[in-house]
């Protein structure tokens, strides 16, 4: 006999009534719970039951893959029936690929096994460096991650010294994936950037010229990210490079290197426009003779 049936007929009623046993409305336990606390001035403890900010909250990845697949799993209750809109999937080191890919499907990405793969990767190790990631770290991500399908320089070393009474000195090892080789540069600069920009050209020995650095923060706090963008121009084209990471000069030199392997793609290619790629063998004669 469940406990309704049980007091519904200790209060005279029809055993199967809807009617509530009391007049609780347990949807109002949150907000005056922090009511209570504001009035009090007594901040309830992040692992206080049912109301405290950890209550519904899931940062291992054990455990959001088993709410994600059955609430039931670790929640005994709804976070509805107490007043908050949904629980909480708070991504982190302890974030397993499960919750990443839900959630990047909720902020509408369809990745592939391959590009979750690699956006996982990129995840965790921003993780290691970031207590929680945000929605906007995921976007940026995301959006680094689309680049050229073939990358002729990968960046393996960045390494900075400066300051107001030393030269700005960058150390550079970049990898050439067509012979597999390594090779490391060091330049001096105006400053650390420029220092990077230096010693990647000695590297690259693709002419080029820096038309436009630019650089935003993706989230809030010391920890955000620095969005880093990156305009090069050769033969009157123009090529840019995006790049993210919690250290701005290491997302200037791999910004700097997506532009350049833009630029050595673009040319291998010779063709119109990116758009066009998929047009070369055209018969189209304004596609097929760019002098047209």
């Amino acid at each position: 006999m469940s406990g309704k049936v049980f007091f519904n007929s200790f209060f005279k009623r029809n055993p199967d009534s809807p009617t509530p046993l009391t007049a609780i409305r347990t949807e109002e336990i949150t907000k005056t719970s922090r009511l209570v606390s504001n009035l009090t001035g007594m901040t309830v403890q992040p692992n206080k039951a049912i109301v405290g900010a950890n209550a519904f909250a899931h940062e291992s990845g054990i455990h959001q893959d088993g709410v994600l697949k059955n609430r039931l799993t670790y929640e005994i209750i709804d976070a509805k029936t107490v007043g908050l809109s949904d629980n909480k999937i708070s991504l982190g080191k302890l974030s397993g690929r499960s919750a990443v890919r839900a959630r990047l499907e909720e902020m509408g990405y369809d990745l592939s096994r391959e590009d979750l793969n690699d956006a996982f990767a990129r995840f965790k190790d921003l993780a290691d460096r970031k207590r929680e990631i945000t929605d906007r770290d995921l976007e940026a991500i995301v959006s680094e991650q689309v680049q050229l399908p073939e990358a002729k320089f990968q960046l393996s070393l960045v390494q900075v010294s400066c300051g107001n009474a030393s030269k700005p000195t960058a150390t550079i090892s970049l990898l050439n994936t067509e012979d597999n080789s390594e090779d490391t540069a060091v330049s001096i600069g105006t400053g650390p950037v420029d220092a990077v920009c230096e010693a990647l050209n000695k590297l690259a020995k693709v002419p080029n010229e820096l038309i436009e650095f630019s650089v935003k923060s993706v989230t809030e706090g010391i920890d955000a990210l620095g969005e880093v963008t990156i305009r090069i121009r050769r033969d009157n084209k123009i090529y840019s490079g995006h790049s993210a990471d919690t250290d701005v000069v290491v997302a200037a030199a791999n910004a700097y290197v997506n532009a350049l392997n833009r630029l050595v793609f673009s040319e291998k290619k010779n063709s119109i426009h990116p758009q066009f790629d998929n047009l070369e063998n055209s018969d189209n004669k304004f596609l097929s003779n760019p002098a047209n």
